[in-house]
């Protein structure tokens, strides 16, 4: 008997989720253990896995809104390949289905239409059969469906005298309309809300990079061979935000209701942009990791942000946030704080500029900083404070190690 396959839970506050992706297809057979599908929610991908070896049978499209609970797909219990071969139902398929899954020819198994084209082909109702893909293993490509449905022969089959089907083709190809996914609409809310909800301001000021890189470049080969990562710009800033909330505690605090919530301890959130969306994993107890361990602890979120397998308790539970635009060679910007906390720091590209030094004029790297904090906690004094406590760290190194 085929056994149900339901979205899985994946936090108290998340109820519904979009199918992004079948890893295994109808017809599959798949080992217990293995991932069949990922559930994209408003906070995290979720991967969903079968339960026993068997033939998988999906019963929801992908892009489909699901439900907690909701059963997605079947399978029936099987213990090898050649027997999921043997026991696959055969299926009858419209168009609109075989354009989602690979087309059977005999023996052949053709690559399923790309998701592109599978929209075109949806949208004119058409069968991939008909059409010869130029893609790898044959696969189906938009531009495939586009050269059909412009061929004479295919206009005369189906069109219709009074509808501007010309127009129609024409306007599909310039444009290709789809829902946010569940972490964009995510995205959106929050950051919407933080405009509506703080009070925002953004403050300025620059940082000589000089000291840092040299001790950076000085020590790098013997910090990689004793820690076995690199030594990056990011871990001194997250020590040079400690010691600055420790300087000034009004930028480790956050309204609740009527309440002023002042924390006591250093959990740091790091932005680190993926494919599908922003996601800021936060590093625990940031304050008692060496630099190596919380170059580290970046690592391990950035690949499982890539893989896709960011957790909710990853991103739950920051005082503060740090985003390096300066990435994708940002010079200035005036990143949003990320509710409830009360301050973000945005740090940029470094660029050699000529800089006045003793009175004489040298060509210095030097990073723009931006603080963005929230103005019913935070005045402008404290705003400003902090940001020259993270100049003062960062070109001056030697007050981390003592300690002033």
């Amino acid at each position: 008997m085929a056994q149900q396959i339901k979205v899985p839970s994946v936090g108290e506050s998340v109820t519904t989720g979009l199918l992004g992706r079948w890893v295994k297809k109808t017809g599959d057979f798949v080992k217990s253990g293995e991932t069949i599908a990922e559930i994209e929610t408003d906070k995290v991908t979720a991967e969903v896995p079968a339960q026993f070896d068997g033939i998988l049978t999906t019963l929801v499209a992908e892009g489909t809104t699901v439900e907690v609970g909701q059963v997605i797909a079947e399978l029936e219990p099987a213990q090898t390949p050649v027997a999921a071969a043997v026991a696959a139902p055969v299926q009858t398929s419209t168009p609109a289905q075989d354009a989602k899954h690979s087309v059977a020819d005999g023996n052949a198994r053709v690559a399923e239409p790309s998701p592109a084209a599978r929209f075109h082909l949806e949208k004119n109702k058409l069968d991939p059969a008909t059409i010869t893909g130029t893609g790898k293993d044959g696969r189906i490509l938009k531009e495939d469906v586009l050269a059909h449905s412009q061929t004479p022969n295919h206009e005369a089959h189906d069109a219709v005298p009074s509808a501007p089907a010309p127009v129609g083709r024409e306007q599909a190809q310039r444009t290709t309309r789809k829902p946010l996914s569940p972490l964009r609409q995510r995205i959106a809310q929050r950051l919407t809300s933080a405009q509506h909800e703080a009070a925002i301001l953004t403050t300025f000021n620059e940082v000589d990079m000089t000291n840092i890189m040299a001790l950076r470049a000085r020590f790098q080969e013997r910090f990689t061979e004793k820690h076995g990562i690199k030594l990056g710009f990011m871990s001194f800033f997250v020590k040079a935000s400690i010691y600055a909330l420790q300087q000034v505690p009004a930028l480790n605090a956050q309204i609740d209701g009527t309440d002023l919530v002042q924390n006591h301890f250093y959990d740091i959130g790091i932005a680190i942009s993926t494919p599908k969306g922003l996601l800021v994993p936060v590093l625990r107890e940031a304050d008692k990791l060496s630099l190596a361990g919380i170059e580290k602890a970046i690592a391990d979120y950035a690949k499982k942000a890539r893989d896709g397998k960011i957790t909710l308790p990853d991103l739950e539970g920051g005082v503060f946030t740090i985003t390096n635009g300066g990435t994708f060679g940002s010079l200035l910007s005036t990143p949003i704080i990320n509710p409830p906390q009360s301050g973000i720091l945005g740090m940029h590209a470094i660029n050699e500029r000529p800089m006045a030094v003793n009175g004489r004029v040298e060509i210095r790297p030097m990073m723009y900083l931006a603080l963005s904090y929230d103005h019913r906690i935070v005045d402008g004094r404290e705003a400003v404070t902090f940001l020259v406590r993270i100049k003062e760290y960062i070109e001056q190194p030697a007050l981390a190690l003592l300690d002033l």
